[in-house]
């Protein structure tokens, strides 16, 4: 058993593999330091910084207290595992490795003796080379299953692997939107069920059911900043739960801006400003060409009143720099048909 122990990596995303790792060396090392390094080809779909990164590991390891985790800016260390180059025969600079482990034992404050962990594959653990070494070389087990090129390439196809604490940043958020009895809520549980994936209700009309009695005849200006503050939140949870690599939104930030719009008869700044910091990734819209349903709490049932709801969606729309799928497909099931082709190409198929 060593006093400290050092293990460096990129954990972009963190998966499974990785963890099964920081396991086994934490094993051999009292305390284990962590260094999390920039990653240095970087996923262009998914924007992950350091600090996100850092949550990961912080939460995963939160009952830890053996685990030490650091950031840095710096891209060019010695990671835990050896991705980048599958050559036989890897030159390694003896002098400049060493520099780079003397500066991390400086910059740690970590006695001199602390050992390096690095997979058993890794360039690093051969013997001529360890032998060269200012830090002693401890190797893991290799994770097989676990590739993480491939799943850093493609996190889509491998969600399986990627660790709970980092699917909230690698799910794409998907709204259904549209006018009144659009379909939207079928819609959504439709996809729910199809993809597995956790989904969000439209906060508006759980709002008027659990603050308005079941009726919009009480709806005023000051509630919209509690619906988009629930809907947010909800959003927020749904991807911390997230069990697919989509999670289903019903209605967005634009919506409820509308329905302000339309029955207050002015912008709602709050709204506007969480559509704007609190982009979803995808929009799905739905045309009003089906027919009209009344449910007791729907009022925009007029062929009029609906064609003027959807032209100001349009209109928010453009006005915040979104550009929604429009479906028109007037049948119920070529509607959900045609979201599936297009959540596959955009999502799953896109990633392949």
């Amino acid at each position: 058993m060593y006093d400290t122990g050092l293990m460096i990596g990129h954990f972009e995303p963190l998966h499974l593999g990785q963890m099964r790792s920081i396991l086994d060396a934490a094993g051999q090392a009292k305390t284990l330091h962590i260094v999390i390094t920039k990653h240095p080809s970087p996923h262009p779909d998914f924007a992950i910084s350091l600090q996100d990164k850092a949550r990961w590991l912080q939460m995963a390891c939160a009952d830890l207290p053996f685990i030490k985790l650091h950031i840095t800016d710096e891209i060019d260390l010695p990671v835990h595992e050896h991705l980048y180059s599958q050559a036989k025969d890897v030159v390694i600079n003896i002098e400049n490795s060493n520099a780079k482990l003397q500066r991390l034992i400086d910059d740690l404050a970590i006695p001199s003796d602390t050992p390096l962990f690095v997979a058993q594959n890794h360039p690093l653990a051969q013997p001529t080379i360890k032998e060269q070494l200012i830090m002693d070389i401890i190797t893991t087990p290799l994770q097989l299953e676990y590739d993480s090129y491939a799943i850093a390439h493609n996190p889509v196809a491998h969600w399986w692997a990627i660790h709970p604490q980092a699917r909230a940043n690698y799910t794409k958020t998907v709204a259904i939107v549209g006018g009144e009895s659009s379909g939207k809520t079928t819609l959504v549980h439709k996809l729910a069920n199809y993809y597995g994936a956790t989904f969000v209700l439209e906060m508006g009309r759980i709002y008027v059911g659990t603050d308005l009695g079941g009726r919009e005849l009480g709806l005023q200006y000051s509630d919209y900043t509690p619906i988009v503050i629930d809907h947010a939140e909800a959003i927020r949870a749904a991807k911390a739960q997230a069990s697919a690599p989509i999670t289903i939104v019903d209605t967005d930030f634009v919506t409820t801006q509308a329905f302000c719009e339309e029955y207050e008869g002015r912008t709602h700044p709050f709204v506007a400003a969480c559509i704007e910091e609190l982009r979803l990734d995808y929009t799905i819209m739905l045309d009003n060409n089906v027919p009209w349903v009344a449910d007791g709490m729907r009022t925009l049932g007029d062929p009029d009143a609906r064609g003027r709801f959807e032209q100001r969606l349009i209109d928010i729309f453009a006005r915040h720099d979104i550009e929604p799928h429009l479906i028109d497909e007037p049948d119920y099931d070529a509607r959900y048909r045609q979201a599936l082709i297009f959540i596959d190409q955009h999502i799953y198929n896109k990633m392949t």
